[in-house]
């Protein structure tokens, strides 16, 4: 799927947790937000994609995560934060190249076709968070526990997923069908990723060693020596020039992504604009990790995930822009899910996961905090019908982000109101509610605190969703102005 992702460490947050987020982009998958209880966790988990069956072990942990509603698909479930305060998206779909392929193909579902039998396929995007984030008590355990079923199912695509505690990010970038690589992010650094392979360096030293910030797959070296993958002229070894791609559409699609986003978290660092630009939209070489010039906040994050090159001549909704509409926006009206998903080392553990949550397109979506260490979360995220109804966040959400953009220059001065009342609103929400468990620890205090926050995003998303569609029947082609009002 076409996706963005941010990650910030834990030193670069505005307040010490660590931060992973990802615009879950995809073909207008009607979404909800659910806890997975244990007891509810299937013990052998068949894919629909790929057929494939895996067994999974006795005891899960409980867990929040965006399944698609329909699910005729699959399940496709996004991203969410364990019992255990592990948080897991999975995933950004990212490029690769023939020599990879030809080399560790993929593992695709092979039908049934005459006499033969169907073969399965391997995993992927589809299965990930299910196999994965209800077995693993720190980020590191996802990576080694995604690396063990990569190496016995395979895949069928190429993924980058990032896995966080209250203590470290990691990501994960998926090589060939069987193979992975993985860094640690540093504590101090902003990690940004569009749907491109990521990583520009890589200590294999460190991987077979003490593994302190650099984790593969047992052979990948042996894999890149035999196949002559390494690309590196001079000095250490660049996994994206290895196993990456920088073709054309990735100069449309991918890099100005990455150039638009690095421009926001380092705006005087480097050269952005004109002829001497250090960097510009279509360079291979934009850094994946970069100490920023000041610390991340929720509210930057989000205002990144949503942005479609505000300020520069790309901009679709600048009438004004000379190249408006050339490169792909991050913040798209297909961004089912935005999840940022905030994991607060200093809080006690019932109140360290937090999900600030979007749905339903991410360029005009609200996004609000929701306690991730409950048993259910209010019916307005979790119960969303396949149907359109204005009872469920991600109805709304669709609404209104499709009102304002088609009467953008008259809808935005509500959207913009509606977004930043609901985002303060729910820090002050979350504030409250923190307070108030730390002088009194009574679990239904964080069931009740979500209850009033999505109660007041579902007022808030009423109001806006009368004025933007009021604003669109005002400017109407049909509209006539004498008499008629």
């Amino acid at each position: 799927m076409p996706c963005t992702t941010i990650l910030v460490g834990k030193n670069a947050s505005y307040d010490g947790s660590t931060i992973i987020a990802r615009n879950d982009d995809g073909p207008f998958d009607t979404k909800k937000v659910v806890v997975m209880k244990p007891d509810k966790q299937p013990k052998k988990y068949k894919s629909v994609i790929s057929h494939v069956t895996v067994d999974l072990p006795e005891k899960a942990l409980q867990y929040t995560y965006c399944p698609t509603v329909g699910q005729k698909d699959g399940i496709w479930p996004a991203c969410g934060i364990n019992e255990a305060n592990v948080a897991m998206t999975a995933t950004e779909t990212i490029t690769t190249n023939p020599r990879v392929t030809a080399a560790d193909p993929y593992v695709s579902l092979k039908p049934k076709k005459g006499r033969e039998k169907e073969v399965p396929g391997g995993i992927g995007e589809e299965d990930l968070v299910v196999l994965v984030l209800p077995y693993i008590r720190t980020a590191r355990e996802g990576v080694l526990r995604m690396g063990a079923l990569l190496k016995q199912y395979g895949t069928y695509e190429a993924n980058g997923m990032a896995f966080s505690d209250e203590n470290e990010i990691w990501w994960l970038e998926t090589i060939g069908g069987h193979h992975y690589i993985a860094r640690r992010v540093p504590d101090d650094q902003v990690v940004i990723m569009p749907n491109q392979f990521g990583l520009d360096n890589f200590d294999f030293d460190d991987a077979y060693g003490e593994g302190k910030d650099h984790l593969c797959s047992p052979d990948l070296k042996a894999f890149v020596e035999e196949n002559h993958l390494d690309l590196t002229i001079e000095g250490g070894f660049n996994p994206r020039l290895a196993f990456g791609s920088h073709s054309d559409s990735d100069h449309i699609y991918n890099t100005p992504r990455a150039w638009y986003m690095a421009r926001y978290f380092l705006p005087t660092s480097f050269l952005w604009d004109g002829e001497d630009a250090d960097f510009t939209p279509e360079s291979d070489d934009i850094p994946w990790s970069f100490v920023p010039e000041r610390r991340v906040t929720v509210e930057d994050v989000r205002y990144v995930l949503g942005s479609h090159y505000q300020g520069t001549p790309y901009d679709p909704y600048d009438n004004r822009a000379p190249l408006k509409g050339k490169y792909r926006s991050i913040g798209v009206p297909n961004s089912d899910v935005c999840g940022i998903l905030q994991i607060r080392g200093y809080m006690p553990d019932a109140l360290k996961g937090v999900e600030w949550i979007s749905l339903g397109g991410s360029a005009f979506t609200a996004c609000f905090p929701v306690y991730a260490q409950v048993d259910e979360l209010p019916r307005y995220l979790s119960a969303t019908t396949e149907t359109l109804s204005t009872d469920y966040l991600y109805w709304q959400s669709r609404l209104i982000a499709a009102l304002t953009d088609a009467h953008y220059f008259t809808a935005l001065i509500f959207d913009e109101r509606y977004t930043n009342t609901v985002i303060s609103k729910g820090r002050e929400l979350l504030l409250e509610y923190d307070r108030k468990y730390q002088a009194d620890p009574d679990p239904k205090l964080l069931t009740e605190a979500n209850k009033k926050i999505t109660d007041m995003v579902k007022a808030e998303s009423d109001k806006v969703l009368e004025r933007v569609l009021k604003n669109a029947g005002d400017h109407m082609k049909n509209r006539y102005h004498r008499g008629d009002n």
